[in-house]
């Protein structure tokens, strides 16, 4: 039986009432009569015997039970979204109903709900959902397709990101990035890597290497690697890792992965900089720097943030006063910064009788 989920076969339990209307050599008509739901059984049942037809090799009766199955009425269908239902079954129904958010919510806190329609879920532009899977941490530690649609989904905010890494044991502290006692070692970070990732080639020695400029070969050979890697082996190696892979796990589309990077406890100021400067990370990452009150006492982080047109608006505005002159006059000319950031700087400029 072909599922929704992974276009495989898979064995569905039916009652021996609901089995007799499925069986191949049962009659068409008798198995029209089961596709528009007119036998007496519980709905589970109900259902699981529609989704076995809506896969009939008889066209009729295929397309007779999936319209009857995707309009089923709303009491039966709570029944069996909140119920022991096949795991195949709940994915069709996720699919089918992912613009209705009570349907999405009840199968994300189904347990019998699989992994990969969990992750299909974590997708979708629906907020209760998104907050109920990321307080999975079961699922989350099990399944790294369910943490990379959670990293790409728009929804997935601050908090639900710092989270999610408290329950992979990757959580940040302001202490850890200022403690000496918090560096990683050569060999910490080495095993490290091989336990998350396993023992590849070689391109992954070049991933854990010194804090030096790698060569362009090595860089190459950095990028090429981090590309074939999962969004878990990316995370793991976002905080064990050297100067060149946080440069680019840090532009990582996954906010799981470039949310690591940056709270990495071998990062250093001047990589912050560069970073602030950056017009190709995420603006959630120049909230979590300009948010950082040990990195913002740093004046080159403060001028780079205000410099860059894709920190946050508030926050950029908020370091505007504590600018050398010469800096405000840059920005109050400047053609690469908002209208707002280079009159807020004429304006601090004309208080001080500078204009």
């Amino acid at each position: 039986m072909a599922s929704g989920e992974k276009k495989k076969k898979v064995r569905l339990a039916l009652s021996p009432t609901a089995e007799k209307y499925a069986r191949h050599d049962a009659p068409v008509k008798v198995k029209l009569m089961a596709a528009r739901g007119a036998i007496p059984l519980d709905p589970i049942d109900l259902a699981t015997l529609l989704f076995a037809l809506a896969h009939d090799p008889d066209p009729q009766v295929k397309k007779t039970a999936q319209a009857t199955l995707n309009n089923l009425p709303e009491k039966i269908l709570r029944a069996i979204l909140t119920g022991p239902a096949h795991p195949a079954l709940l994915g069709h129904l996720a699919r089918f109903h992912r613009e209705d958010q009570e349907s999405c919510e009840a199968i994300a806190l189904n347990p019998a709900t699989s992994d990969l329609t969990i992750a299909f879920l974590a997708s979708l532009p629906i907020r209760g959902v998104v907050e109920i899977i990321s307080n999975n941490q079961q699922r989350l530690q099990r399944e790294s397709r369910i943490l990379e649609a959670l990293g790409e989904n728009p929804l997935t905010g601050r908090a639900v990101l710092e989270r999610i890494l408290t329950f992979l044991g990757l959580e940040n502290s302001a202490e850890e990035h200022n403690s000496a006692s918090s560096e990683l070692s050569e060999k910490e970070a080495t095993q490290a890597v091989h336990a998350a990732i396993g023992e590849q080639s070689l391109e992954m020695a070049v991933l854990l290497g010194s804090e030096e400029e790698p060569a362009e070969e090595e860089s190459d050979n950095i990028f090429a690697a981090v590309q074939k890697m999962t969004v878990m082996q990316k995370v793991k190696l976002a905080r064990v890792g050297g100067k060149e892979a946080r440069s680019l796990l840090i532009k990582d589309r996954n906010k799981v992965v470039a949310l690591c990077a940056i709270q990495s406890p071998k990062i250093t100021d001047s990589e912050i900089v560069a970073i602030a400067q950056s017009r190709s990370v995420s603006d959630e990452i120049l909230r979590v720097i300009s948010s950082n009150k040990d990195w913002t006492r740093n004046y080159q982080i403060k001028l780079a943030l205000t410099s860059n047109p894709k920190t946050p608006l508030p926050q950029a505005v908020k370091f505007l006063n504590y600018l050398q002159d010469k800096d405000l006059r840059t920005l109050m000319k400047s053609k690469d910064v908002p209208s707002s950031i280079s009159n807020y700087a004429r304006r601090i400029l004309e208080k001080k009788g500078l204009v």
